[in-house]
């Protein structure tokens, strides 16, 4: 014993734990992430006052979402997703020049590996959904062209899952592709028009959300990742303007600067020139990168 332990009290719990840790030895970084999580904790307790019921029923909540987790279903980044945390983070991570593309989530259900194609490709393999042309530009923050951007894109299909939830039911890579930007910065595809959909509810995060009387749906959106050489990438969204829940967004997903302009074409001829045979939609999406 020394002149400096702490004994465990209720009044400083935090010390007592902060002080376990051996400053000298522990990483820098990782004693300062403990320390002030140990703090954080024990205010929350403190303030809270749980029962030992209520904090075994916490505990037992965290281990079923752990339990939830494979593969392809993550619940931790949906209990992440729902609470914010993973807009906060990623916002922090991600602050930008003004002019720059805002941020927002990634969400689960990103998946590497998406092929490579060219320029007018159709992503919707399902051929589900009202068709869609989605356009842009790649630029810096002075308005110059980035050629060879790489643009990384996949989006639900219209009955509001991705691919991976429905293996065998819907191709795989269905609504994903890798574009790049032409010497203009310029890129185009075709797709689907991006509905709404609930994000996976029957975990413990949904139970969650019914306890906390909140919706589990996402406004419609195609996901995208910006990237090019001797830029920050950005891992964003571009909304529809038309969706119920852009402001109750489960996740917290929409800034306004990322809802697009969804304009509906009835030309005969247009749909023709681009294959289609019915009505179909356009958007112009325009990414601004910062340098890194």
């Amino acid at each position: 014993m020394t002149d400096q332990t702490i004994y465990f009290s209720e009044e400083k719990s935090e010390e007592a734990v902060i002080a376990r840790m051996d400053s000298a030895r522990v990483d820098p970084r990782l004693h300062q992430v403990m320390a002030s999580l140990v703090k954080h904790l024990h205010a929350f307790i403190k303030d809270v006052e749980p029962t030992n019921e209520e904090w075994m029923q916490g505990i037992k909540f965290l281990a079923e979402t752990g339990q939830m987790c494979n593969d392809w279903r993550q619940e931790f980044i949906l209990l992440s997703d729902t609470l914010g945390v993973s807009m906060l983070v990623e916002t922090v991570n991600n602050r930008k020049p003004s002019g720059a593309t805002e941020a927002t989530v990634l969400g689960p259900f990103y998946v590497e590996g998406a092929p490579h194609l060219e320029h007018g490709a159709n992503i919707s393999l399902d051929g589900k959904g009202e068709p869609m042309v989605v356009r842009g530009r790649v630029t810096d923050v002075e308005g110059r062209p980035i050629a060879g951007a790489l643009l990384d894109v996949w989006q639900a299909n219209e009955d509001g899952f991705y691919d991976v939830q429905q293996k065998g039911v819907q191709p795989d890579m269905n609504l994903r592709g890798v574009f790049a930007t032409n010497t203009d910065g310029r890129y185009w595809f075709r797709s689907a028009k991006p509905n709404d959909y609930p994000i996976p509810d029957d975990g413990p995060v949904g139970t969650l959300l019914k306890a906390l009387k909140r919706h589990p749906y996402r406004p419609a959106h195609v996901h995208f990742i910006v990237s090019a050489k001797g830029f920050a990438p950005i891992t964003t969204h571009i909304f529809t303007p038309d969706s119920p829940h852009l402001d109750s967004d489960a996740v917290f997903g929409v800034k306004e600067s990322l809802i697009g302009d969804f304009v509906r074409n009835e030309n005969a001829s247009d749909a023709s020139r681009y294959g289609f045979n019915q009505p179909f939609w356009e958007v112009e999406c325009d990414f601004v990168l910062s340098r890194s």
